[in-house]
């Protein structure tokens, strides 16, 4: 029996670098190609990382409170999106134990929580599941769902990662929606910064819903690892409120709608199926003869293949500089 394994995520499946390293044209992560925010790189070389931070984040959580106006008590600060996505899983599996409902397209780690919990998997509006996932925009499809018609029933998550790099069209979500909802933040795919890990999540508003609240942020407290944001982390997240940084995001979202309209009609002219998308990234269908994903990775070009969002035949590519879409180009063309 093989006591330590070589890649202890071998069933998921990610963008981004893989086993040979970063592709020299990367579309494969849904990052804002036009970053790093200058603002956040600054604050990051400005970072003591000798010294632990306040195990308590009681600034940082009065911050975020005051930016999205809620109590300080909603916020949950989380290692990751990722490490959240297991933790609310986990935590929901004692306070209402029972199957979880999925978007029928979405990202891999919603399912990989719900088994490691021991829980089951639904998909769509499944009025026996008592937990929810809903994205906005979703990955892969960058496409929104409205609120369910029970949402202060259930307990749900809105899945806000990619609101930020919204392109087109409104959210589907009101604020009285909002707070009757966890929606989930990771500033660093905004600020271009990946491989910079942290996030935070706000509670829904216990009047809003069906369900004891506190009994779920008091064990999601409960379940937190201890400084679960390093210094870094919580240098990037208060830039992440700060109006510089937003009206740089501002900037960088307009440079990606031009990115992405190059991108678009390039691949209508070499004969792709296009889906509709809100956010800076969208999923197409390849035409008869096309290179597939390994092809393309041997050429230099990353895509995400989306088999693994369910949604097979099929890549997902996000918006970057022209002399990327020039290099995707000329790979397809072989």
């Amino acid at each position: 029996m093989d006591l330590l394994r070589s890649d202890p995520a071998a069933g998921r499946v990610h963008g981004g670098p893989d086993r040979h390293g970063p592709a020299a044209w990367d579309f494969s992560t849904c990052a804002n190609a036009a970053g790093p925010c200058p603002a956040a790189v600054a604050a990051l070389q400005r970072v003591d990382p000798t010294r632990y931070p306040d195990p308590g984040y009681h600034a940082l959580r009065e911050r975020l409170a005051a930016w999205h106006r809620v109590e300080p008590a909603r916020v949950v600060l989380a290692a990751s999106a990722s490490e959240f996505i297991q933790r609310i899983t986990a935590v929901g599996a004692r306070l209402s134990p029972g199957a979880v409902a999925l978007p029928a397209h979405a990202f891999g780690d919603y399912a990989a929580a719900a088994r490691a919990a021991g829980r089951a998997v639904t998909v769509g509006a499944d009025p026996a599941a008592t937990l929810r996932w809903i994205g906005e925009p979703s990955s892969p499809l960058g496409q929104d769902a409205p609120p369910p018609r029970d949402l202060s029933r259930v307990p749900t998550v809105l899945d806000s990662v990619y609101a930020p790099l919204r392109l087109g069209g409104a959210s589907r979500w009101s604020t009285p929606d909002r707070h009757a909802a966890f929606v989930l933040h990771g500033p660093n795919k905004a600020l271009g910064l990946c491989g910079l890990r942290g996030a935070y999540a706000l509670a829904p508003e216990p009047e809003a819903v069906d369900w004891d609240v506190s009994a779920w942020t008091d064990a999601l407290a409960a379940a937190e690892p201890s400084w679960p944001l390093g210094a870094h982390a919580v240098a990037m997240i208060e830039t992440w409120t700060e109006p510089a940084t937003q009206r740089w995001l501002a900037g960088a979202r307009l440079t990606l709608g031009g990115w992405l309209t190059e991108l678009r009609a390039m691949l209508e002219d070499l004969g792709f199926e296009i889906l509709p998308s809100a956010a800076n990234f969208l999923c197409v269908r390849p035409p008869p003869g096309a290179p597939d994903a390994a092809a393309l990775r041997r050429h230099g070009v990353a895509v995400r293949d989306t088999t693994s969002f369910g949604l097979p035949g099929h890549w997902r590519l996000s918006a970057q500089p022209s002399a990327a879409v020039a290099a995707l180009r000329a790979a397809l063309r072989g």
